[in-house]
């Protein structure tokens, strides 16, 4: 049986067998929906409410992660009790080690998996372009986080984490669509949707400025039949990353934090690293975004300007979406064929510290 890799992000858990030139085979939401109970003279009173297991990257609610696991493996990929196999997960960045091992604890004492790997997203991102060098920029649903990498190694001295993401352009576009129409209640997941279809970057900072001026709003009908317009609000999201003075923070742009992250590596290994920059994460697809980009970098001031590494033509359309579960896929037919994970041996020897051993 092959292994499962999982990359299970705030908003979306991929999952599926490693097949490394595929999509991952099941794509679901990571929240949940949990029943509590609140009792009351006449009994109990049954509520519905949201849960999230995985917030701005890590595993917060470690029941809720079990119940969604257990969902996976064994509804979702067809496991049989007693007869679990292997499996591979993807880590953000800077991933703590109590949680490191609480996830291998999980998998061996509650799953009773047979072998178990652990390996980070950006290592993974750039195997799926062929890639064990280079930068990535990997903009998640809520976090973004900018890694050099040097022969399948994060230089974490050089890594940056920044506590916003896809949810905070969608909170922006709320705002921004609430203004243009306040007599139109939004909800969350509504402007989620709506920042899928509509929400692009502008080609450079002066085209956002012309937009604010003189770009023709559209109509829009919701669900529930309100139509509302939308126009320039369309490319305050994807403006954000690059000036994000718009959601409030005292940062650069992003270009500029990847260049900043790269002068604390030795100076020898800046053409590499720039030159081999890989963009992922859903927000990253958006529509304009990857050009917007590159003409950023060609405008940078380092001497040394990144430029994006094209995807193999074999690889599948979603590659920014999913790239960290490919390479996950990818390292899966290495690690477990040549015995380098984590075997139900190893931990009983060593326990769950046996994660920062043989995983790094």
């Amino acid at each position: 049986m092959e292994a499962v890799v999982i990359d299970a992000g705030s908003k979306l858990l991929k999952a599926g067998f490693a097949a490394p030139d595929q999509d991952p085979g099941l794509i679901i939401p990571t929240r949940m929906k949990r029943l509590l109970e609140d009792g009351s003279a006449d009994g109990p009173i049954y509520e519905e409410v949201n849960v999230d297991p995985v917030v701005r990257g890590f595993i917060r609610d470690w029941d809720a992660m079990e119940d969604l696991l257990n969902h996976v493996l064994y509804t979702g990929l067809g496991w049989e009790i007693g007869n679990e196999g292997q499996i591979l997960f993807t880590e953000p960045l800077s991933t703590p080690k109590t949680v490191r091992e609480r996830m291998v604890q999980l998998m061996f004492e509650t799953f009773n998996i047979s072998g178990f790997y652990a390996s980070e997203q950006a290592v993974l991102s750039l195997y799926a372009v062929g890639r064990i060098s280079g930068c990535t920029v990997d903009i998640g649903h809520g976090k973004i986080d900018i890694a050099p990498v040097s022969e399948g190694a994060v230089q974490h001295i050089a890594s940056k984490r920044f506590e916003i993401g896809g949810i905070d352009l969608t909170n922006l576009l709320a705002q921004e669509l609430q203004k243009s129409n306040p007599n139109v209640k939004l909800e969350i997941p509504v402007v989620e949707n709506l920042k899928e279809m509509y929400a692009c970057c502008a080609e450079d900072s002066f085209g956002y400025e012309q937009s604010l001026k003189s770009c023709t709003a559209g109509k829009h009908t919701l669900p529930d039949g309100q139509v509302i317009t939308i126009g320039r609000e369309k490319y305050t999201v994807g403006e954000a990353l690059f000036q994000p003075s718009i959601l409030g923070l005292e940062e650069h742009g992003i270009v500029e934090q990847l260049v900043r992250s790269i002068s604390s590596v030795p100076s020898e290994s800046h053409r590499q690293l720039l030159e081999n920059t890989v963009l992922c994460g859903g927000t990253a697809s958006m529509l304009g975004f990857e050009e917007r980009f590159q003409k950023e970098a060609n405008l940078c001031s380092s001497s040394i300007r990144p430029s994006l590494v094209k995807p193999p033509e074999y690889m599948p359309e979603n590659l920014t979406k999913n790239s960290a579960w490919m390479g996950g896929a990818i390292l899966a037919k290495v690690v477990f064929p040549q015995n380098q994970h984590i075997t139900k041996g190893d931990y009983d020897e060593t326990g769950p510290a046996i994660v920062h051993k043989k995983c790094f």
